[in-house]
């Protein structure tokens, strides 16, 4: 494998990583049609544990079949696959080497009650990655939920065991729970301030959602106000999360968030293209939709990543 340029920049901000991790982050960067760009698409399916199989799956039935969502990932010739243990193992022997995955290891439910104190279940383990041929594990910490300290504890520990084997980090960051307000979850602040976050703890790759331009935070809103910090456009807000990930010296992707018009999901990919963001993590937005028209959906994102439109 020829390691383009741009990887290779990017490979060089990880400078503690042993060759193991660094050798599975290459092959994230570089699978796929988007693979040597610096750019990623990942599908993530983790939807089902978190709200439910028929809000998940009955859009499109085709996606209650793990193996839907592996073939779909690989057609579209995206950079990886990321999902909950059951769903990558039934289909690891089929899909075995054919794409990259990332080992979903915490998730929540839509069933608890759980809302100031938002958490989530370590459902697999460090073993389960290696097991499975992963190249990552992923886990989810939700800034401002008074569980967080221990999400930070617990992503510490197994951050740790997974680098030590040679395992890359992705770290989703959604604010969330406490005094966090729904407005504040995506408020360009907070978002930054998510993402610098899961910097600190350790993330090789980092996701978090777009961020509007609301300030949630008092303090905040004093220094980006006396500082003038441009955030007004969506490509402004998304140069600013990066700036907060080491100023660009961590990878960051960003959720596409719940279902929604083609049109929207484009203009979501062009600011984080024109923003210097590193690509898309995106589920319902494609596997909800018929294959066809997910396979349509997917190829021009590529192609919008690729700066051919």
């Amino acid at each position: 494998m020829h390691i383009t340029p741009q990887v290779r920049k990017i490979l060089s901000h990880y400078e503690s990583d042993n060759a193991g991790t660094k050798g599975n982050l290459c092959r994230l960067l570089m699978e796929g049609r988007l693979g040597g760009t610096g750019k990623l698409i990942i599908l993530p399916v983790d939807q089902g544990f978190e709200h439910g199989p028929a809000r998940s799956f009955a859009p499109n039935p085709a996606g209650y079949d793990p193996h839907y969502h592996f073939q779909l990932a690989i057609d579209a010739g995206l950079n990886a696959f990321a999902a909950p243990l059951g769903m990558l193992e039934a289909g690891a022997s089929t899909f075995a080497g054919q794409i990259p995955t990332i080992l979903k290891m915490n998730s929540a439910n839509s069933l608890s009650r759980q809302k100031e104190e938002a958490d989530q279940a370590v459902t697999a383990s460090v073993d389960d990655a290696l097991r499975l041929g992963c190249s990552a594990i992923g886990f989810t910490i939700y800034p401002g939920s008074d569980a967080m300290y221990d999400q930070y504890e617990e992503i510490r520990e197994l951050a740790a065991e997974a680098k030590a084997v040679g395992l890359a980090v992705v770290v989703w960051s959604y604010p969330r729970g406490g005094t966090v307000t729904k407005t504040g979850e995506l408020a360009v602040d907070v978002i930054a301030y998510a993402a610098h976050m899961a910097a600190l703890l350790g993330a090789h790759i980092i996701k978090v959602k777009l961020p509007s331009a609301d300030l949630e935070n008092a303090e905040a809103k004093k220094i980006y106000e006396s500082k003038k910090i441009p955030i007004s456009t969506l490509p402004e807000r998304v140069a600013h999360i990066m700036q907060s990930s080491f100023n660009g010296r961590r990878i960051v992707v960003f959720s596409g968030g719940a279902a929604k018009g083609e049109d929207s999901v484009y203009d979501d990919a062009r600011a984080i293209r024109d923003g210097g963001g590193n690509g898309s993590i995106i589920g319902r937005n494609s596997f909800q939709r018929p294959r066809e028209d997910a396979l349509k959906l997917l190829d021009r994102l590529v192609r919008i990543y690729l700066g051919q439109e």
